[in-house]
């Protein structure tokens, strides 16, 4: 099987490709990553002779065409995925997110390649603290941000083209991912990160907002499972019963680096901060037979902290400019 994925350079990209070259090793490995700030070359170092890396935009036909020619299935990770700076500058949310998912679509209609659509559980908006629902496949789309709403479009153009044009796609929605390879930028490593270097954790308003957290390699098997069994133009929503709201997230942390667990500062809430994601992974569970591997939060939070600890010449020359940049807005 040829595999070309997109975003491979990404966080959660290159945890997919790691495990593949790990798990499926006569799968031949092809990653087209733009390498803007949020992929890094480094995240590839240890699979480097394994793969073949194109260096390259998801909206450039012609290259994607080539790669997608020669391909049997495409693993769609790239995205703009930062919610913060879909705020500041949402232009280039709507190029890689709407504009590249229509240049593959068009690249997989053409050649009959097997598509599969990595998206966001954040496409359905938020639910109430006090809501015992989830998010299933058939809750409505209510974007709250321009990255949600890219996502959201991105989904119904592979929902289209498998209607329209017979194009073989399936689509998963995922809850909150950690674990190795995550931009310091993002909640959980930039509190590591902080913790490391001895500074206080910043938690947005009350830190009550939900998020339904799992570990990266549990959302990877079950992208795997959906390439393998998961039935064309259908939607399969990942998750590993993870919720914890932002405040017990900081408070686990600082237990684990043996700190008091109020040990934080408040920081001003962020515009339209969604309330609570939970995800219904019932189909996935009983149609595919996934189950995660990290059910202990805890545990799989640890973790998380060694691999940070263990790993800063990976993260370390991004820091300094990952808090300038929160410091101009005060968080």
């Amino acid at each position: 099987m040829r595999v070309l994925i997109t975003g491979g350079a990404g966080f959660i990209g290159a945890n997919f490709t790691h495990q593949t070259v790990r798990e499926r090793p006569d799968v031949q490995v092809t990653v087209l990553d733009a390498l803007t700030y949020a992929g890094d070359l480094k995240s590839l170092v240890p699979v480097a002779d394994h793969i073949t890396l194109v260096r390259g935009s998801i909206t450039d036909s012609d290259l994607v065409e080539r790669l997608v020619a020669e391909s049997d299935v495409v693993v769609h990770f790239a995205a703009e995925s930062h919610n913060d700076n879909s705020l500041n500058d949402p232009s280039p949310f709507v190029q890689t997110n709407l504009v590249g998912t229509f240049t593959l679509l068009e690249a997989v209609r053409k050649h009959g390649v097997r598509f599969h659509h990595i998206s966001t559980d954040e496409v359905y908006g938020d639910l109430e603290l006090d809501d015992p629902a989830k998010f299933t496949p058939e809750t409505p789309y209510n974007p709250s941000s321009p990255y949600s709403s890219t996502k959201a479009g991105s989904d119904l153009l592979v929902r289209a083209w498998v209607r329209s044009f017979g194009v073989e796609a399936t689509i998963s929605n995922c809850s909150n991912n950690y674990g190795p390879y995550q931009h310091i930028e993002k909640f959980i490593p930039r509190q590591i990160t902080n913790l490391i270097d001895g500074v206080r954790p910043k938690l947005y308003g009350a830190g009550l907002n939900v998020r339904d957290w799992i570990h990266v390699e549990d959302h990877n098997s079950a992208v795997w499972a959906i390439i393998d069994k998961g039935r064309i133009g259908e939607t399969y929503l990942i998750g590993a019963d993870g919720e914890k709201n932002n405040l017990e997230v900081v408070q686990n942390l600082l237990e684990i680096f043996g700190h008091d667990k109020n040990d934080f500062d408040h920081v001003a809430d962020r515009p339209g901060h969604d309330m609570r994601y939970a995800i219904d992974a019932s189909r996935l569970r009983d149609e595919l037979g996934w189950e995660p591997r990290f059910t202990d939060f805890r545990s799989g939070l640890e973790a998380t902290v060694d691999w940070y600890r263990e790993h800063e010449v990976w993260w370390r020359p991004r820091k300094e400019a990952v808090e300038a940049k929160y410091a101009q807005t005060g968080q």
